[in-house]
């Protein structure tokens, strides 16, 4: 089982040795964010015993849980790094091994139909402890409402909450190029800090008038603060969350929302998993925790919430505003809308500024002594590579069942988790690998996948250099697919927001270590000036080594020994129906900064944002 709240796994990781206090001043500015990246590339004080397995060397990184006692200006602790190692999101998904979930799924996935009364009663007896995983809704006050503050008795002032700012071009456009300020945007108030770690509550309209509604789904979105009472609301238009507000904007309503900090330790997690359609994140958190999750009526919105929370912040989330691809030149940004952003994503780039929805939050309510948790979103590895690995184990088994090529996969920290993929299948027929391409094309959320290399079963698809070493005997005329579909709008290489072109790189043929790699790959770094720049210097690569098939070009700060480093720069700055220049025996990819004059193929260039400096990628 699982920790019941927030507070008894931290009690737990400080008796483990995981967690350090920090009893001195911090900024919620920056400061905290400096922090926690130290220990982000720090050894952790207990390795997994697993995780070497699938991501050899990054076992024993994370360093310790941080529990920053005095925040500057805000009248609560902060917790961060919490699941920023191994071990510890081992720990929260209740001192268990990912495989070993992952087994715990599959016996799910695997079951027959029975053959007789003797084969019922066994699957009767698997079955009967899912029913004891689903919420339990309870009467009366939860732990996350000992303490209940209502903006309308003017009791609420969200500034005073430790929510921090985690780079420096964070909520102020005119760092990323736009003749905009914080105040035009509607957020100065703010000063760019985020809310980056909690659980977001909301159900479709359609089930407004339910007690218990199914569509009750968790995401976990980002949200930035504005003033004293209000946030922004940023979703991804695919996320069910947006998919909630459009809901409720047909029907011209404000929606609900509960906003949940801590609880037990399997919501993180649950809030982040790509569930199958129809299954509800409570349901997942109540099977990883072995009993459901306690739920109790939030105070001023019509939503149940996790009655163990450190903290909710209830609200209304706008509906007149307009939709997001907005940008100043476009006009007047309307009512009930803010001009988000930028900030520091998980790409390692900031995502540049959009016009999402106000929130309107009506009540603050929270547990005695509540402790705020939160983690840095930025370049790999944080807090969310670790939820985001957890769930390349756990899912596989589902994986397998909707595309049951595949033996293995594995996303490489350098992808960023939608940027790359790589599938290792048994290949049986011609063009097998295809066949998986589009399926994962057509698969959840894996779906936005930009780049998927296909390896057979003799490679050890956890092992990055080995695909590295398959993908150089590819042949270019043959193994490689292209194709146009919905991107992560997180993409900013993509010609539109969500929308650009996709590559396969078929290496099942592919014989590590054979002549045909020899010298088939070459990597290039570019002087960018000016558009075109990196078109030229793929031509004269391949003027100058005409035994390359494939040449990558990259921009000349990034270290082309380095593959990691090459692949996150690649994946993060190339589309594949803009940026691939076709000659006689080669293929040259562009993954280069983009600028004015690198249109091609009819797709534009988007503004481009600033990289954030972070981790070197291994």
């Amino acid at each position: 089982m699982s920790h019941q709240c927030l507070q008894s796994f931290l009690q737990h990781l400080e008796k483990q040795g995981e967690l350090r206090r920090v009893s001195k001043e911090v900024s919620p500015f920056l400061e905290v964010t400096d922090l926690a990246q130290i220990e982000a590339v720090s050894q952790c004080p207990t390795p997994s015993k697993t995780a070497g397995e699938f991501d050899l060397g990054r076992e024993t990184l994370g360093g310790e849980a941080l529990l920053l006692e005095n925040i500057t200006g805000c009248d609560f602790p902060l917790a961060i790094n919490t699941f920023g190692s191994y071990f510890r999101m081992e720990e929260a998904l209740g001192s268990r091994g990912f495989e070993e979930i992952a087994s715990m799924i599959s016996r799910l996935t695997i079951m027959s139909p029975p053959s007789g009364l003797k084969d019922l009663i066994s699957m009767a007896k698997q079955l009967k402890p899912l029913l004891s995983m689903k919420p339990k809704r309870s009467k009366g006050n939860g732990m996350c409402q000992e303490v209940v503050n209502l903006v309308k008795d003017g009791n609420v002032d969200l500034t005073r909450i430790p929510i921090i700012k985690c780079w420096p071009f964070d909520g102020d456009p005119r760092k990323v190029g736009y003749d905009f300020s914080p105040k035009q945007s509607r957020t100065s108030e703010g000063g760019g800090r985020f809310i980056t770690f909690a659980g977001m509550h909301t159900i479709h309209a359609d089930d407004r008038e339910e007690s218990k509604p199914k569509s009750h789904n968790i995401g976990m979105y980002r949200a930035q603060l504005v003033d004293e009472t209000h946030l922004a609301m940023h979703w991804h238009i695919h996320h069910d969350g947006a998919a909630h507000w459009r809901s409720w904007k047909a029907i011209g309503e404000p929606m609900p929302i509960a906003i949940c900090f801590g609880g037990e330790t399997v919501l993180p997690y649950a809030a982040t998993c790509p569930l199958p359609p129809g299954m509800s994140e409570l349901l997942m958190a109540g099977f990883l925790h072995g009993k459901g999750i306690k739920l109790v009526r939030a105070k001023t919105v019509p939503l149940w919430v996790p009655a163990n929370s450190e903290m909710v912040i209830e609200g209304f989330v706008n509906t007149t505003c307009g939709p997001c691809d907005w940008e100043p030149k476009d006009g007047e940004l309307g009512e009930g809308a803010v001009f988000e952003g930028p900030f520091g994503d998980h790409t390692g780039f900031y995502s540049m500024p959009d016009r999402y929805p106000i929130v309107e939050v009506t009540a603050v309510t929270h547990r005695n002594n509540a402790v705020f948790p939160t983690i840095v979103v930025g370049p790999p590895p944080q807090e969310d590579y670790y939820l985001g690995k957890a769930t390349e184990r756990i899912m596989l088994p589902l994986l397998k069942v909707m595309i049951p090529d595949i033996m293995d996969y594995h996303l490489p920290m350098f992808g960023t988790f939608h940027n790359c993929v790589f599938i290792k299948i048994k290949s049986q027929y011609k063009e097998n690998a295809r066949k998986v391409m589009h399926a994962i094309w057509g698969a959840g959320q894996i779906a936005w996948t930009k780049v998927i290399v296909v390896v057979n079963e003799t490679v050890d698809v956890h092992d990055e250099h080995a695909v590295f070493a398959a993908l150089q005997g590819i042949d270019v005329h043959n193994d490689i697919e292209v194709v146009r579909g919905a991107l992560d709008i997180l993409d900013h290489a993509a010609p539109e927001i969500g929308a650009g072109g996709k590559i396969g790189f078929d290496a099942t043929p592919a014989l590590p270590g054979s002549e045909l790699a020899i010298n088939k790959v070459a990597i290039i770094t570019v002087e960018k000036h000016q558009g075109g720049d990196g078109a030229n210097a793929l031509k004269k690569e391949h003027q100058k080594n005409p035994q390359a098939s494939m040449i990558f070009a990259v921009d000349s700060d990034v270290n082309p020994d380095n593959l990691g480093d090459v692949f996150f720069n690649f994946c993060a700055c190339f589309d594949p129906s803009r940026d691939m220049h076709y000659f006689d025996t080669c293929i040259g990819f562009d993954g280069t900064t983009k600028m004015k004059g690198d249109e091609r193929n009819g797709k534009a260039v988007r503004p481009w944002p600033p990289k954030l400096i972070g981790h070197n990628r291994d």
